[in-house]
Parts: C-alpha cells; structure tokens; sequence
C-alpha cells in the first residue's frame, strides 16, 4: 500500500467535499429536470474551463492516433458508462443510497484488479475492502423494501461502479505517454458528446427552462465536478494503486448520506452511523503508511 502524498492528500479532501455534496445537489438538479440534459449542460459549460486550464499549465492536447483505440476504451469505462447511468439512477433513488450503491467501486475494484490483472492484495487492503463492503450494505439495510421496488435504479448504479473500477484499473496500466489532464480532456469531450445526442434523442420532448435554482445546480457539476472533481480522481487514480485510490475516497458517500439527509430531509438509521466508524477504518487502511514504512521513518539514522 502506498501513503498519500501532501499534494494528493489535499486533493483528496477538496475530491471528498466537492463530490459527497454532489449527491443531494444531483438529486436536486434532476428532480422535475431531464437528467441527460442536466448532465449534458454541465459537461458543455465545465469542458472550456477545463480546456483552460490544459491551456494555463501548457498541456498539449494532442493525442497521437495510436492511441485512440485505447482512449475511447478508457472513455467508455471511466465516463461514459457512470455518467449516464448515475444521473438516471438517482432519479429513482435517495442521494445518499445512490452515493453508497456507486461507492461499491472499490469492491468491484478489488475483485478485478485481483481475478483479472493478477493483483496481489495484503490483508490490510482485503480489510478495508470488508469494512468498506459491510458499511455499504449496513447503510443499504433500511433500503432494501424500497430497493425490491427500483430494480432498474439498483441495477443500473451497480453496474456503474462495476465499470467505473474496471476503467479505473484500465487507467492504471495504460500505456498512453500523454499526461493525465489530456486524457481527462478528450474523455470529458466524447462524454460530453455522448450526453448530448443522448440528450436530443430521449429528452427534447420534456425540455424546459432551468430555473435558478437548477442553473446553480448545474453550475456546481460544471465546475466542481467536470472541471475539478473528476480530474483529480483520475489523477489519483492513475499515480496510485486502484486500491488506494478507490478505498481514500471512501467518505464521500458518507458526506452524501449526511448532507443528503440534512438538506433533502431523508432518514438516517443507525446503520448509517455504524457505517461511518467502518469506511472510516476503510479510509485508515489506505492513507496510514504500512508498519514498515512508519518503522524505517521511525528508525534513527546513524553516521
């Protein structure tokens, strides 16, 4: 297991924040709003600003046409398949419980990672996994009536986060030279793409205008999540281990959960607050640096 750095510690909690209060401000924003086009407008306001930014730190865009096989598989894994599915699935769903069925990622991660690309996992990283997996079904526990009831919701953030960690372990081995910012770019663009035509075809007919409270909404997916959030997930997953990537992050659902339940009123059981002393745990088996790491920090060094 490898520990954070400072730099990727302070972009893990601003990664923490901006995307666990997503959740109730999704749950918001498409609650009488297409979804597609919610995200759609998002991606098209949040891509030119990411577009900045490649522009203010000298990032080419340039990807070499040997490459595009793998960034649009990339595409497909990381973006595509959970943007869309996400934003139809918390229609149907209580941010929170949407936040925690997606946060099953480090699961799938674990799994593929371990039958797939022959990943070795030490038993801390197995722990983590288990308290991860146990905290998210005690948080699904008062769901599961409700859960019987939307199987399309259910299904569609599980198989979501079940391609999200396999993009995720994709992006780890990938072969591409360009830095992680100009995938991230071409990535959000086809995404973006993709939304759109999905959008026109599935939506128009219902298309309204956003009130104000939508349009900020959709403001905060474009800039926090699009033109920051994701980015910085990438790049963390990308520089780190799938495991620690996917497991660090594990508080978001939880702040998705709690913020859920504080601004959309929805009910918290016991189950929620176990669930918290478990993905923390989760968390601590990530960013504590193993035993003989912390002991040769620990050791005094002579001459």
């Amino acid at each position: 297991m490898q520990a954070l750095s400072r730099q990727q510690l302070v972009l893990l909690v601003l990664l923490t924040l901006v995307w666990g209060i997503n959740w109730p401000i999704m749950k918001f924003g498409v609650t009488g709003f297409p979804a597609l086009t919610f995200r759609a407008i998002s991606m098209w306001i949040g891509l030119p600003v990411l577009g900045m930014v490649l522009v203010w730190r000298r990032v080419p865009f340039r990807i070499g046409r040997e490459h595009w096989r793998e960034l649009f598989v990339l595409t497909v894994f990381n973006m595509l398949v959970w943007h869309t599915l996400a934003v139809l699935a918390i229609q149907t769903l209580s941010s929170g419980r949407a936040a925690i069925l997606g946060y099953t990622m480090p699961v799938f991660s674990a799994i593929v990672g371990a039958w797939w690309f022959g990943q070795r996992l030490g038993v801390r990283a197995w722990g983590g996994v288990g308290a991860a997996a146990l905290g998210v079904t005690l948080l699904l526990w008062h769901e599961v009536t409700q859960l019987t009831g939307k199987p399309l919701g259910v299904t569609m953030m599980l198989i979501a986060a079940a391609a999200w960690a396999l993009g995720t372990q994709m992006l780890r081995r990938t072969t591409m030279p360009q830095p992680t910012l100009a995938i991230s770019f071409w990535m959000t663009f086809f995404t973006t793409l993709w939304m759109t035509v999905a959008a026109v075809l599935f939506e128009r007919s219902a298309w309204v205008a956003p009130t104000p409270a939508i349009w900020g909404a959709i403001i905060y997916n474009a800039l926090g999540v699009f033109a920051f959030a994701q980015v910085a997930w990438l790049m963390m997953a990308r520089d780190l281990p799938p495991v620690a990537s996917t497991l660090s992050v594990m508080f978001i659902p939880v702040l998705g959960v709690f913020s859920g339940a504080w601004w959309l009123g929805e009910v918290l059981h016991w189950q929620d607050w176990a669930a918290v002393a478990l993905i923390m745990v989760a968390i601590a088996s990530v960013l504590l640096p193993p035993r003989a790491a912390a002991a040769r920090v620990a050791a005094p060094r002579g001459g």
